[in-house]
């Protein structure tokens, strides 16, 4: 009786353990180059921003509830802004797609920004 009980006990505990380890899995940067690429468009040429655009933004605010992924998505968006031809104009209409959006992101996009102090 007493090994019954004890196998009970540790079987509770081993439930309680896995069931509270949190299952978020990080974003990556491929995550962010997806979501985003329908943006391209709107700041490489200006005009209408479209909604797969605007879904994409909200998407990886979704996706990054954590400090940590917030990090890891702007410096994906970071990174990304550096690896294309861009000048003042580009920069001004990508800084504005959360605005256009309507959707508060909690960091600039900016080839400047600095990542490390996303909250």
């Amino acid at each position: 009786m007493a090994k019954n009980t004890l196998v009970i006990c540790i079987a509770l505990v081993c439930m309680t353990l896995i069931t509270s380890v949190p299952k978020t899995k990080a974003v990556s940067c491929m995550q962010v180059v997806q979501q985003l690429t329908p943006c391209i468009s709107y700041v490489e040429n200006g005009g209408a921003v479209s909604p797969q655009c605007c879904n994409g933004i909200r998407t990886l605010l979704s996706l990054a509830p954590a400090r940590q992924d917030r990090q890891t998505v702007c410096t994906c968006i970071k990174n990304a802004i550096r690896g294309i031809n861009f000048n003042q104009n580009t920069l001004n209409l990508a800084a504005g797609l959360p605005s256009k959006c309507r959707v508060n992101i909690p960091y600039q996009i900016s080839p400047s920004v600095d990542c490390a102090r996303v909250q």
